[in-house]
């Protein structure tokens, strides 16, 4: 089948989220400026640098996480563990503003090094990033497309030492979680390495 994302699909469900898939989760922690934490899922969350490392995270619309991170300047995106997907999917909830996710889902807090937000604790790692941009995006046409993208430096990066092996981060022991489409998510069971080529000139 071919279609037009614009026009409909005909399918039961959107399969956009499944065919981009499997996406690594963020879980931001942020804090506002009158103090107010908040703690939330975002799928649409990547790296795209290394040297500077930068982060991003999309929000659909100013919801907290967007918000308090444009107030702080400030924001944690922790690795979500196979052991916390239950208590990072009760975070998503649609809970009104100041409500202390951290609380409703029975997590306990880290304070992080370098910023305000703490981190997640038992997480298999977290990243510590300040505010570089925040952006909306625009559609084809134009217009506003509703999404908040907010771009991080990494200032400093934890990683649970029970999770390095031979001085590897290992995320198949991490069990990485990452968003599939529809209701499904997946964690990281197996791996396979190939190097990548190197071009030889005759």
């Amino acid at each position: 089948m071919f279609y037009e994302p614009s026009k409909g699909h005909g399918l039961p469900h959107d399969p956009s989220k499944a065919i981009v898939a499997p996406r690594p989760i963020g879980w931001i922690s942020s804090i506002g400026a009158d103090g107010a934490l908040n703690l939330a899922p975002y799928s649409f969350f990547n790296a795209f640098s290394t040297k500077p490392f930068l982060v991003w995270f999309s929000s659909d619309g100013h919801k907290d996480s967007a918000t308090f991170a444009a107030e702080s300047g400030e924001f944690v995106a922790n690795l979500v563990g196979r052991d916390l997907a239950e208590k990072m999917n009760r975070t998503a909830v649609d809970s009104p503003r100041g409500v202390n996710e951290f609380d409703y889902a029975g997590l306990e807090m880290v304070p992080s090094q370098l910023v305000k937000p703490p981190r997640v604790a038992g997480v298999p790692a977290a990243l510590e990033c300040k505010v570089t941009e925040i952006f909306r995006p625009k559609t084809l046409a134009g217009e506003d497309s509703g999404a908040v993208v907010v771009t991080g430096e990494v200032v400093g990066v934890f990683i649970d030492e029970a999770y390095l092996v031979d001085g590897m981060f290992d995320i198949v022991k991490a069990g990485n979680v990452s968003r599939l489409g529809y209701m499904d998510y997946s964690a990281i069971e197996q791996i396979f390495s190939m190097r990548r080529p190197r071009w030889e000139k005759d």
